[in-house]
């Protein structure tokens, strides 16, 4: 596991590397070139009918779900529009980007806009400065940006980072937009006595930066997501991947983390987007299918 990990935060960086530009928005070397507060419900309460232990069954709206396209970077980098023709054939109405593939963003937003497609979240470069990333991300559509990735190696340094997001962050608000920071494993492991990821929560402000919450990962570190969805207050969005039996990544449905009883506590919290995402898939359109189809299905 350790060994793909690291290919896999390898290839995302030179992935990110490509988007948006070429470092100084947050002015800090451990964080990857690349990404109004939500009320409690923010996830309809649509229901079928049916009911689950006497609660009424509820639903994801499709227009909540969408997918990281980091999942199809290896179909994308080969033919851009075509990939994202099927995406949308699937039924996809939102994506995430994970880099433009050498276009500028007028000509994404032209692709997507011909096939149907809103990017409402980035994983972006964040290695331009605050205004011509606030700029791209108006281009884009996007209502998220959000930071990918940082690690360091003592809480100091994070504090240091929270200082930068939060600063940030209130540019990105003054702008229409929301700033995020999505997890890995190691911000949930104790550093200095305390985890980086209380830290990023405690040193940022709840209308300045929020939370993209990975739930394999929050899973692979042993921590409970739903309650870091109550504890945090600020999670809008969930990439929502799945984790195999042998702790490797799972296309949605076929692994072993309960989805539905994550959604069925966390849905009251305000999330905004659930995003399909696998790291390494065989397959990155049958992943991207079978994703859309178990949200879409899901009863919770």
């Amino acid at each position: 596991m350790p060994g793909r990990d690291r290919m896999s935060r390898v290839s995302r960086r030179s992935v990110l590397g490509g988007a948006l530009g070429a470092a100084a928005l947050l002015g800090a070397s451990g964080v990857l070139a690349g990404s109004a507060l939500a009320a409690p419900g923010g996830v309809d309460q649509a229901t079928d009918g049916q009911a689950l232990g006497g609660r009424p069954a509820r639903r994801i709206p499709r227009d909540q779900i969408s997918v990281q396209l980091y999942t199809l970077r290896s179909l994308l980098e080969q033919d851009f529009e075509g990939t994202l023709a099927e995406v949308a054939g699937i039924g996809y109405r939102k994506v995430e980007l994970a880099g433009t593939y050498g276009r500028s963003a007028e000509q994404v937003r032209s692709t997507l806009d011909r096939l149907g497609l809103r990017a409402t979240s980035s994983h972006v470069g964040l290695d331009v400065d605050v205004n011509q990333a606030i700029a791209d991300a108006k281009t884009l559509g996007h209502r998220y940006v959000v930071v990918p990735w940082a690690k360091y190696e003592t809480i100091a340094e994070w504090r240091a980072l929270a200082s930068r997001l939060d600063e940030a962050g209130k540019a990105f608000r003054r702008a229409g937009l929301r700033l995020g920071y999505h997890n890995h494993d190691h911000e949930f492991a104790v550093l200095d006595g305390t985890r980086p990821y209380d830290v990023l929560r405690a040193h940022t402000g709840k209308l300045n930066v929020y939370f993209e919450l990975d739930l394999y990962w929050a899973v692979a570190a042993g921590v409970n997501p739903v309650d870091l969805v109550r504890d945090t207050g600020r999670v809008l969005q969930f990439h929502v991947k799945d984790r195999a039996t042998d702790g490797s990544w799972a296309d949605l449905g076929t692994g072993t983390i309960d989805f539905a009883d994550i959604f069925r506590r966390t849905w009251r919290y305000g999330l905004r987007e659930y995003i399909v995402e696998h790291d390494n898939p065989t397959d990155p359109l049958t992943t991207a299918r079978v994703g859309y189809q178990y949200l879409t299905n899901l009863r919770f």
